[in-house]
């Protein structure tokens, strides 16, 4: 059988019979969805990755002060002997333990020795602790959820049913389909696009590690420290420098966005459909029957083209009686075309009734013959 593609099927078929043929279609159709997958909330890496080197900046030229610590020792314990030790001497000559008369050499028994040291516990260098802390916590909440992500199932399965019948021609024709559609090659992209986000996130986290490695992150973490809570102190380094200003940006985003953002999405559907999406499968079930009905193809072949000469021939008819007569109604018509109807069956009969009798003249001639000759 010749191959056959569906624009030939169309054309080989009357339009008005496929119209009929749907215009006929008793059908229902069932839908079932199911769709179940995560909105991922990563705002937040590029807000880190934008941030850090600004941070990285304050640790490494960080906010202090010095710390004067003054004691009283013996000489020989005295570290450093300074302006300030000699001053304090002179106020307190009852630290000197003799005075040499000749060389006004004086040995005191006991000075004043002053430890300068350097304190980095400043109200910055907690605030930006704290905040360190702050994006662990927050990055460690994200990676948990993305990682039980990667473990659940996702889901977008679609499934039609399908019934229907018509008539054509006292042929009754139905039909059953069922269709299901499941996105695997979907769900293992979902899945690597999760692993790509981890990936980033393993790389985010090396970063912040690499912030508490730094000299003042460990001196801080060694004071345990109380953390900085909210509202936060606008001291001239936290309203003026640059890499606080972004630090201060980064801060109120995590206070702002600390809930995670991440949404399951789980959508199941269950209905019949009668709008365009069943007339789709109405036009599918008639192409379907096409398709069958190319078994039978000569027998489609032969009625389309009886009924287009038909179709041509009549309508030449009436183009011919219109030009004779312009004013030609359809009633006048139907009347016309009825007894050239009548009068062109009696003439057929005639005919045949002729043929008839001529075929059976000559029949019984035969016989007669063929009776004489025994």
């Amino acid at each position: 059988m010749r191959n056959l593609g569906i624009l030939n099927l169309y054309e080989k078929v009357n339009k008005n019979k496929v119209n009929k043929f749907i215009d006929r279609i008793e059908s229902n159709l069932r839908v079932q969805t199911q769709v179940k997958k995560t909105v991922k909330d990563i705002e937040w890496i590029e807000k880190m990755e934008e941030t850090i080197p600004y941070i990285d900046n304050i640790l490494r030229a960080p906010n202090r002060f010095i710390v004067n610590e003054e004691e009283i020792v013996k000489i020989e314990l005295a570290r450093k002997i300074t302006v300030d030790s000699i001053k304090h001497l002179s106020r307190n000559t009852n630290l000197i333990q003799s005075i040499d008369k000749k060389t006004g050499d004086v040995r005191p028994s006991k000075i004043l020795n002053i430890n300068k040291e350097e304190n980095y516990n400043t109200y910055e260098n907690r605030l930006i602790y704290t905040l360190i802390q702050n994006m662990k916590l927050f990055v460690n909440s994200r990676k948990e959820t993305l990682e039980k992500e990667l473990q659940n199932e996702k889901k977008d399965n679609k499934q039609i049913e399908y019934t229907g019948s018509s008539k054509n021609l006292g042929e009754n024709i139905e039909i059953n389909l069922s269709l299901n559609s499941s996105l695997d090659h979907e769900h293992e992209k979902n899945k690597e696009d999760t692993r790509e986000i981890l990936e980033k996130i393993n790389i985010l986290d090396e970063r912040i590690t690499d912030l508490t490695s730094s000299e003042v992150y460990k001196i801080i973490d060694r004071l345990h420290i109380t953390l900085v809570r909210e509202p936060i102190k606008k001291t001239n380094v936290i309203l003026k420098n640059v890499n606080f200003q972004y630090a201060m940006k980064l801060w109120n985003y995590l206070r702002d966005n600390f809930e995670d953002k991440t949404t399951q999405i789980n959508e199941e559907q269950d209905y019949t459909d009668d709008g365009e999406l069943k007339q789709l499968f109405n036009e599918t079930f008639m192409l379907q029957y096409l398709a069958m009905k190319t078994l039978d193809e000569d027998t489609i072949e032969n009625e389309a083209i009886r009924e287009e000469i038909q179709d041509a021939m009549l309508e030449q008819l009436i183009n011919n009686m219109l030009d004779v007569d312009v004013d030609l109604t359809s009633n006048k018509l139907k009347q016309m075309l009825g007894k050239i109807y009548e009068k062109i069956k009696y003439k057929k009969m005639e005919i045949l009734q002729e043929i008839q009798k001529t075929y059976k003249t000559h029949i019984d001639k035969y016989l007669e013959e063929v009776e004489n000759s025994n």
